[in-house]
């Protein structure tokens, strides 16, 4: 088996089912360029660790410029292949529109170059695509005295192209000044046609009435389709209008000249100029899948060397877009296997989302593994698989007259062949096709079968023996899709741990079937088959029932630890307001002890005696007072500022801290106290920020981060 083989994780057929081509289309609509365009259509997904990390932290980091804003150049440029070919060949020239594409892509390269400049360390997978490129204005220098903006060569390119321009410029005025004064003549004489003029091989024509062709001076050039009108040259610029065509010539060939010169002048830059080509093609293909993510809020899901994966709210990206368009909702899927449930068997009624639920599975793992991020929450985790195939639809082989019984046959032949602990296999209507009986048999072995050989697989069924297995087998475990038994609607919500009864009389019911003959129905299966899905919509019925009560419960507890939070908020606010009450009465108190004690001073005061110094004693009463009162307030003041001053150093270290934390940015290196591991800040969310550790997310608060850089 070719290296190629050994990285291909899966075949065409799966790709098909699976509708890998609808996302591959999808992606085309975002490329520029046709190195692009063709590597979208010859991506597949591969199996190689390392690859994959590598195509997906490529995608993500030029994801991550665009949700953060950044100011990254737009990507507008014309690939350089017939300009690449023609400099390695000598005496070749170059187009000017050539020319000016080199220009575009050296000035879009420099702006780009300058900024990753603004942005060190954080982009490298993408700044690795232009490792063979440099800064330089060289070639746009060197271009610009030749071509001008427009893409055309200039007047000054060279001294004899300005006198041939010069002359040619003449020419063309002296020709539309005589043909003018020609026209007003002849206008006169009613000669000419409705229309007057025209152009014929460039040049300016009288449209002439053939009646009166005889009488007009000049050279025919041509004539309507009916004949009643003659295109006549006048004769007065016939030999203006030669010596214009000698002077284009002239203007040709002196062109050609200049640009060969400058051909053999950039043929030295022509390694730079092949690198502008890589880099921008490679650019334009993960920009393209960058496009895509945004469009479908795809992310890089935590990627684990080992076979397990968890994907929260995970969408299938085409069933997503379709119910967008048509306004519709669409559910998302919480889907989970790893060693120890490596197995998932699905079950439930028709319609009811059981093949898009293994479809999701599917496409997403073959996107991961094309180098594609997903639309699933940040917290999911991905891993990697070798083979990656599928057994979906009504399959049948015309070519080989085979039916869809034996297609399935041979391809579950070949299935059992290649199962391994790095496959994961993806059977829809897993055994159907054959006697429900016999087949169902059937498929029970296979599936013991796949399971012995350590294999993962989703596979969705309606038969009742593989359930059961399902339930026996220790890595094995059952799902279901719900089903509301009141409306008889499919809710679309994946359930693990239980398998779903398939509703078949329900949903006969639902759709208008007689009441008699689906009780007619039922008096013809055996009575533990009528029974065993009887018990199975009844444990759904349950299951919705306690999943109702938990999610009531959950509500409950949430509005109580709100209100509980609102009532320790109220509780804190009445606490500080009544000590503001207290201060208060204090001082009021306070002010009233002192008003009395001063309304003492004044009784003692003697007013009608005119012994001197009567009143000393009381002055100085009065005095020693004063001095106790402002002691007092001396020491609370000291005992004020004391406490404070013991408040004050976990204050400064908090504000410093504080400090610390308002430099934290998206793009920020910071370190993670509790691993004590430094990582790159992705987003930040209110109080909580998402590091990013080499390809592992981790969400951490703000105050437990310690800013590096």
């Amino acid at each position: 088996m070719s290296d190629q083989k050994q990285l291909f994780a899966s075949d065409k057929q799966s790709l098909k089912e699976l509708e890998f081509d609808l996302i591959l289309e999808w992606l085309n609509s975002f490329t520029i360029g046709l190195t692009a365009k063709k590597r979208v259509q010859s991506l597949i997904p591969i199996n190689d660790f390392s690859s994959i990390q590598q195509r997906l932290s490529e995608t993500d980091a030029l994801v991550n410029i665009r949700r953060r804003q950044l100011n990254f150049p737009p990507l507008d440029f014309e690939e350089l292949l017939d300009e690449i070919k023609l400099l390695g060949i000598a005496q070749a020239v170059l187009s000017a529109e050539g020319f000016y594409r080199i220009v575009t892509a050296s000035d879009l390269v420099n702006r780009i170059l300058e900024f990753f400049e603004k942005h060190p360390n954080n982009f490298q997978s993408i700044t690795a695509f232009f490792e063979s490129c440099y800064h330089t204005k060289e070639l746009i220098t060197i271009i610009s005295k030749v071509i001008d903006r427009n893409g055309l060569v200039k007047d000054d390119a060279s001294k004899l192209l300005y006198e041939i321009r010069q002359k040619i410029k003449t020419l063309k005025n002296q020709i539309n000044r005589n043909f003018d004064k020609e026209l007003r003549r002849l206008r006169k004489e009613n000669f000419l046609g409705e229309t007057q003029e025209g152009f014929i091989n460039d040049r300016r024509v009288l449209t002439v009435q053939s009646t009166h062709k005889r009488k007009v001076l000049g050279t025919i050039v041509g004539s309507s389709k009916t004949g009643s009108l003659t295109f006549i040259e006048p004769q007065v610029n016939t030999a203006l209008n030669h010596e214009l065509d000698w002077a284009i010539d002239d203007e040709i060939k002196e062109i050609r000249r200049i640009l060969q010169v400058l051909t053999k002048e950039l043929a030295v830059f022509l390694p730079l100029i092949e690198a502008y080509q890589a880099a921008l093609t490679q650019l334009d293909f993960t920009n393209a899948k960058s496009k895509l993510a945004m469009e479908m809020d795809a992310i890089l899901p935590q990627i684990q060397a080992f076979n397990s994966f968890e994907w929260i709210n995970a969408f299938h990206p085409i069933l997503h877009k379709n119910n967008k368009l048509q306004l519709k909702e669409t559910v998302p899927q919480k889907i989970s296997m790893e060693e120890d449930h490596r197995m998932l068997v699905i079950s439930g009624p028709n319609a009811g989302g059981k093949s898009i639920t293994l479809k999701t599975v599917g496409l997403l793992q073959l996107m991961l593994q094309s180098g594609l991020l997903i639309p699933v929450h940040p917290n999911s985790t991905g891993c990697v698989f070798k083979r990656i195939l599928s057994d979906i639809g009504d399959n049948q082989s015309i070519e080989n007259e085979l039916s869809t019984y034996s297609y399935r046959l041979q391809r579950m032949n070949k299935f059992l062949s290649s199962a391994t602990k790095n496959t994961m296999f993806l059977l829809d209507e897993f055994g159907t096709g054959s006697d429900p009986d016999l087949g169902g048999a059937l498929a029970e072995v296979f599936f013991e079968e796949l399971y012995h050989k350590n294999a993962f697989a989703v596979i969705t069924t309606h038969y009742a023996n593989i359930k059961l297995k399902a339930s026996q087998l220790p890595q094995a475990i059952n799902a279901c899709m719900l089903f509301d038994v009141k409306t008889l609607q499919p809710l679309f919500h994946l359930a693990i741990g239980q398998p779903g009864s398939s509703f078949t009389f329900e949903v006969a019911q639902l759709n208008g079937i007689n009441k008699g003959l689906i009780n007619k129905a039922k008096e013809s299966l055996g009575e533990n088959k009528v029974r065993f899905d009887r018990l199975l919509s009844e444990l759904q019925q349950e299951k919705n029932y306690l999943d109702k009560l938990i999610t009531e419960h959950l509500s409950a507890q949430k509005a109580l630890e709100e209100s509980t939070l609102y009532h320790d908020d109220l509780a804190v606010k009445l606490t500080e307001k009544l000590k503001v009450h207290q201060i208060q009465n204090e001082e009021i108190n306070k002010s009233i002890i002192l008003g009395k004690k001063f309304q003492n001073f004044l009784q003692k005061f003697n007013i009608s005696s005119r012994k001197k110094g009567v009143n000393d004693p009381l002055f100085e009463e009065i005095k020693q007072f004063m001095v106790m009162e402002k002691s007092k307030t001396v020491i609370k003041e000291k005992q004020k500022f004391e406490s404070q001053k013991s408040k004050a150093k976990p204050t400064i270290k908090k504000i410093a801290q504080e400090l610390q934390l308002d430099k934290i940015k998206v793009g920020s290196t910071v370190k993670i106290n509790s691993t004590n591991q430094n990582g790159i800040v992705d987003r930040i969310e209110g109080k909580e920020v998402l590091v990013l550790i080499g390809n592992l997310r981790i969400k951490a608060q703000l105050n437990k981060l310690q800013f590096i850089k």
